[in-house]
């Protein structure tokens, strides 16, 4: 008891705690605040209705959820195995992954599921689950293709590790896992019959950076690892903030195509929800902050938060580059430097040659062990 105490106080006194009480408290107001601002002058309300995926004899589409061991993306997962998709499950824990299959096919015994196992902060992971989701969509004779890509995993590390690449664990899993992986998964997406899309789930927290240095450092996250004491918070607030850039670029450049809005790409902010996300705070600070967002009116079960991660999936084929919040189809705007183009395009030249090199290193090294059989 008095060990995490002591545990709690230490990391009361840090400025990555008092960053995530008091900017990212202000930040999902400001997000609120937009909300009910467009509620009261209607003109400006800009909502966007369901509809429901493409079913057919010939098509079964098919839906990857990451991170869908719990929170949110069990959540999605349930309602999108509802809405007649094949839902792929990834994530790290294979027990996790068995259970919530199990807890989907009770409630809805006409589910599709399938479950892999994939860490997202690995590259070489990402690669191997790219290539047997491949042999599966063949051995199941499903159209091979995808319909839709959710990036829901995300972390909040409060200590620093690094990922077998050399990356910051929190940026790899949050960022750079799910550039990767759809840079890895977008020809899938648009051989698709049918429109497809990609969801990237972010968060308010982003509003609370307001300058940003986009280099190779701050893409792999060392450049915070000089700091006597890990930011967490601060890269939290990146990862989230170059999810954002990302999808605004990626909807930019598909949007230069033949075929616009044949895959089309939105984020998705679920607000404040109850989830295992502050996991490595401590429990007696983050039961706190859960029941003053609860006293606020603020805090949401993953069965409500998931709404926005619906409606971002499931809005119209031409919403793109669209930032859904506050659930009902409701739309808010990102923070003004989100929509700095400039900084997007630097983003996505960085990542992409991280993504280039990652595949050489993985070639090469599949080609070393080759030639060591051999």
């Amino acid at each position: 008891m008095i060990k995490e105490l002591k545990e709690a106080l230490r990391f009361a006194a840090s400025i990555s705690f008092w960053r995530m009480a008091v900017f990212w408290t202000i930040s999902l107001f400001i997000s609120y605040f937009q909300l009910h601002t467009n509620w009261i002058f209607s003109r400006r309300l800009q909502s966007y209705p369901r509809c429901r995926p493409p079913i057919s004899e010939s098509l079964t589409p098919v839906c990857i959820i990451t991170g869908a061991t719990s929170g949110l993306g069990a959540a999605a997962a349930h309602a999108l195995s509802r809405e007649g998709f094949f839902v792929v499950l990834v994530g790290r824990s294979s027990h996790l992954l068995s259970k919530i299959m199990t807890e989907i096919k009770t409630q809805n015994k006409d589910a599709h599921v399938k479950a892999f196992v994939v860490d997202l902060a690995s590259f070489q992971s990402i690669l191997e689950f790219k290539s047997s989701l491949q042999q599966w969509l063949l051995d199941c004779k499903l159209h091979c293709s995808l319909q839709l890509l959710i990036n829901n995993a995300g972390i909040l590390a409060t200590s620093s590790r690094t990922t077998p690449e050399g990356y910051d664990q929190m940026m790899g899993t949050n960022y750079i896992g799910p550039f990767c992986l759809t840079k890895l998964l977008l020809p899938l997406l648009k051989r698709s019959p049918v429109p497809s899309r990609i969801v990237n789930v972010t968060s308010f927290t982003h509003r609370s950076v307001f300058d940003v240095q986009v280099d190779k450092e701050s893409v792999y996250g060392t450049r915070f690892l000089r700091s006597e004491q890990y930011p967490f918070a601060r890269l939290y607030e990146y990862s989230k903030l170059f999810l954002i850039l990302f999808s605004y670029e990626l909807h930019r450049q598909l949007g230069l195509m033949d075929q616009p809005y044949h895959v089309s790409v939105n984020a998705a902010d679920p607000g404040s929800v109850k989830t295992n996300i502050m996991r490595e705070v401590p429990s007696c600070l983050s039961s706190l902050a859960f029941q003053v967002l609860k006293s606020s009116g603020l805090l949401q079960s993953p069965k409500n938060g998931v709404s926005s991660l619906i409606d971002a999936a499931l809005a119209p084929p031409e919403a793109s580059g669209v930032y859904f919040f506050g659930g009902k189809g409701r739309t808010v705007d990102s923070s003004v430097l989100s929509h700095n183009t400039k900084l997007a395009k630097e983003l996505w030249d960085i990542s992409d040659n991280l993504f280039m090199e990652a595949s050489l290193a993985f070639k090469e090294t599949a080609s070393s062990e080759s030639d060591n059989w051999l």
